[in-house]
């Protein structure tokens, strides 16, 4: 991740979060929430979206404890606070409080510039998370992966990797662990080919499409022929993420052209098509449960369970019961 700000503690007062890759603001927010426990393990996390965050609420939320208690306050989508919000954010901006550290997630565009500018002028640390829309671009950020993780791969691994994986970053930074976990030495191109080569991507992305049209059968049909062929577990919590978060985020969309859609969600038009087509029987509810159903998957196949298959398949069948709840 690309720092622009001149300082670089985590614990800064004000940390500003600025793009649209959501692997790398999520991992701007862990990096604070992190450091914040390292120093006070009682640290009080507060994730907030912007409609959560009311005129009144960050005083509320900043004002002092009696226990004197770390705090950190995240804030998504600072970018549509409305603009009572934005008043008091800027006012706190001038003063903030001790023990406590206050993160802004921006989508870095026209809207809500105005706070940006004065995170900026007050100095809040900050913390670039660009989309990564060029192939030069994700294959440095697969080369700092593995660098990160102390592991050697080398440039052709690397490229292979993106071929295969494709744009999805969570994806990349998932293949890169895990043949970090998986082999030793240096991770060459044929090793790449084992894992990820030309099936990867369709396989995973097979369970997850039949898991959100809500083809329960053909989904779990789909993830035994995955797995049975060598692909990470990770690989497919990640698709059927994927695969749920498109379904809410063109659900809540406002309507439009494809291609208009297309650059709001940062999808392309024809996948925007695609995803029209499997949110029928989608309701917000049913989003919410799948996501909750996914994440659990998650957490199992790495490490937190103690059969990674059933938590798949547990994960599966939750996604398409999810996308018939609209059905009636």
């Amino acid at each position: 991740m690309a720092r622009n700000s001149a300082h670089d503690n985590p614990l800064a007062p004000v940390t500003i979060a600025v793009g649209q890759e959501d692997l790398l603001l999520d991992r701007a927010v862990r990096e604070v929430v992190t450091a914040a426990r390292a120093a006070d393990a009682d640290t009080d996390v507060r994730d907030l979206t912007s409609d959560q965050l009311q005129p009144g609420t960050l005083a509320e939320l900043t004002s002092p404890s009696l226990f004197a208690e770390r705090k950190v306050v995240v804030v998504r989508g600072a970018q549509d606070l409305s603009a009572d919000t934005i008043k008091d954010v800027k006012a706190y901006l001038g003063a903030p409080a001790e023990e406590i550290t206050l993160v802004l997630l921006h989508a870095g565009a026209a809207k809500g510039k105005g706070l940006l500018d004065a995170a900026r002028k007050a100095g809040a640390r900050e913390v670039a998370c660009p989309r990564m829309t060029k192939p030069a671009d994700r294959l440095a950020f697969v080369r700092s992966e593995f660098r990160t993780l102390g592991r050697s791969a080398t440039p052709e691994a690397c490229q292979a990797l993106v071929d295969s994986i494709g744009s999805d970053l969570r994806e990349l930074a998932s293949a890169v662990t895990q043949l970090a976990a998986d082999i030793e030495g240096t991770i060459d191109e044929a090793v790449v080919g084992r894992y990820y080569t030309g099936r990867a991507e369709a396989s995973s992305f097979t369970v997850a499409d039949r898991a959100v049209e809500g083809k329960a059968a053909e989904a779990l049909e789909a993830l035994r022929w995955s797995l049975s062929t060598g692909v990470a577990p990770v690989m497919i919590t990640s698709a059927l993420a994927q695969g749920v978060r498109a379904i809410g985020k063109l659900s809540s969309a406002r309507g439009g052209r494809p291609a208009d859609l297309a650059r709001e969600l940062g999808m392309p038009p024809w996948k925007i098509d695609r995803v029209r087509q499997q949110m029928r029987g989608w309701t917000p509810d049913g989003v919410s449960a799948a996501l909750r159903a996914v994440a659990e998957a998650d957490a199992g196949v790495k490490g937190g369970g103690d059969d990674p298959e059933y938590a798949l398949e547990k994960a599966v069948v939750a996604v398409a019961r999810a996308a018939r709840s609209g059905r009636g």
